[in-house]
């Protein structure tokens, strides 16, 4: 990271940036050609590890490049506000942001299909007390990044 003096460290730092953040944008690579796609997601952090959890479609664009690569890598971001100067050149943004790189896993085991949606679910509602329909599962991907390789940064 170039600005060391904005770099986050600290995993309760780290955690509170994800925890602010409401779209996880995941990069994905196909025939040397980038495709970028934000989704909602959960997370968990255990032991420097960092898990995200997505859902989607039983078919689709990322789908199809997860099966032939599925190395990708992630950015978060939240707390914008711009700060005005006198000078154009003078203006900046805070903001606050994750990066990392991981290698993405469909689930296929009921429980942990069901654990993942519950982080999803608990990411943006704060709770931890939903029960899934069978099919409705059944009838969905789900799948994990877990990332050991993901930097903070803070301007604020």
């Amino acid at each position: 990271m170039r600005r060391s003096d904005r770099e986050v460290t600290d995993f309760s730092n780290l955690e509170q940036i994800i925890q602010q953040c409401d779209v996880c944008r995941l990069g994905l690579s196909e025939n040397n050609t980038p495709y970028v796609v934000p989704l909602n997601f959960g997370y968990e952090i255990n032991d420097g590890r960092l898990t995200l959890f997505f859902h989607c479609a039983k078919e689709g664009k990322k789908l199809n490049i997860l099966q032939v690569n599925p190395n990708v890598c992630f950015e978060m971001d939240c707390r914008h506000e711009l700060v005005e100067k006198e000078n154009a050149c003078s203006y900046s943004m805070k903001y606050e942001s994750i990066i990392g790189n991981g290698k993405a896993e469909i689930l296929f085991n009921m429980q942990e299909k069901n654990k993942a949606l519950s982080k999803i679910m608990e990411k943006y509602t704060h709770r931890t007390d939903f029960q899934f329909d069978p099919g409705m599962v059944e009838k969905i991907t789900v799948f994990q990044v877990v990332s050991q390789d993901f930097t903070g940064k803070s301007h604020t």
